[in-house]
């Protein structure tokens, strides 16, 4: 039973270090994995999704299949498992390779749950890490129409109203001014220069999202620890979660994610250096930040 769990463990493990080689790798060579080189490639702009359950793909999948499609010039974000196509009439073609995403949850032992319940205490949950492969709809033949079609670029005009929509609808305290974008957390608001100081429009819009990301860690919502300096590790890792929740919510609308802080880009290599598992926590909570200022979108229409 321990050699079984060890050996999990191992497989967990370099699980974990053959994501985090990769993307170091990509950043040491200039490359930022959530901004890809979208108007050079003919993949369409938006989260990945699956194509038989319509749900997306969160955490470090998106950046997985992002680099996949933009990689081997899959012009869909729709991906399927190969009993999935079959289940959907069609097939996943021969001789295509798959894409590897993850699933990672958490549970309990028959034997955990033995020995809390004979200590009185509450039963210790072991994490897990399971792989499991994809296919683009590219990839396949014969599947229908609606699932296999593209989605239809926007323009930067056209999204602007449902980014201005979307700021609204988080009621968050935006304050116009100053020279520099910065979410204060003592005093829950945000401050962003007047859309006017930007070289480009569309950045204001890029900036808030940014700014947005960190108010979701507030203690009122998502409670992230957002309680060290600038320089310090933690620091660094807030405004990876944030970068990475700007690009999810940029994308989801139509907007093209760019890097809004690069200075922080030999940070970001420390800490992902340090623990091969920073990219996959960084990646889980922005897509849980971007998940709830997307949300806050829905319940305003609603109301």
């Amino acid at each position: 039973m321990q050699r079984d769990q060890q050996a999990g463990s191992g497989k967990r493990s370099s699980f974990y270090q053959e994501i985090t080689d990769k993307i170091v790798a990509e950043l040491e060579q200039g490359r930022v994995p959530w901004v890809q080189p979208w108007g050079a490639v003919k993949t369409a702009l938006g989260l990945p999704q699956n194509a038989a359950t319509g749900r997306h793909y969160t955490g470090i999948n998106i950046l997985i299949l992002w680099d996949a499609a933009v990689a081997r010039g899959f012009a869909t974000q729709r991906w399927l498992t190969y009993r999935q196509a079959l289940g959907l009439g069609g097939h996943v073609c021969a001789g295509e390779r798959g894409t590897t995403v993850f699933y990672a949850d958490r549970f309990v032992p028959h034997t955990e749950r033995e020995r809390a319940a004979e200590a009185g205490e509450e039963p210790e949950a072991i994490p897990f890490l399971k792989r499991f492969t994809v296919f683009n709809v590219a990839q396949c033949d014969g599947l229908p129409e609606q699932v296999a079609g593209n989605l239809v670029a926007r323009s930067e005009p056209d999204v602007e109203p449902d980014a201005e929509a979307l700021i609204a609808a988080t009621g968050a305290d935006f304050r116009i001014g100053g020279t520099e974008a910065v979410y204060v957390p003592n005093g829950d608001f945000i401050r962003v220069p007047p859309q006017a100081a930007f070289f480009a429009p569309i950045d204001y819009y890029r900036t808030c999202f940014h700014e947005l990301g960190h108010w979701t860690g507030h203690k009122s919502r998502l409670g992230r620890d957002q309680s060290s300096g600038f320089g310090s590790a933690l620091y660094a890792r807030e405004e990876l979660v944030a970068e990475m929740a700007s690009a999810f919510v940029c994308a989801s609308l139509g907007i093209v994610p760019t890097v809004r802080h690069a200075d922080y880009l030999g940070s970001w290599l420390a800490v992902l250096r340090e623990d091969n598992r920073a990219i996959f926590r960084s990646a889980s909570a922005a897509s849980k930040a971007a998940d709830y200022v997307l949300a806050l979108r829905s319940e305003g229409a609603a109301a």
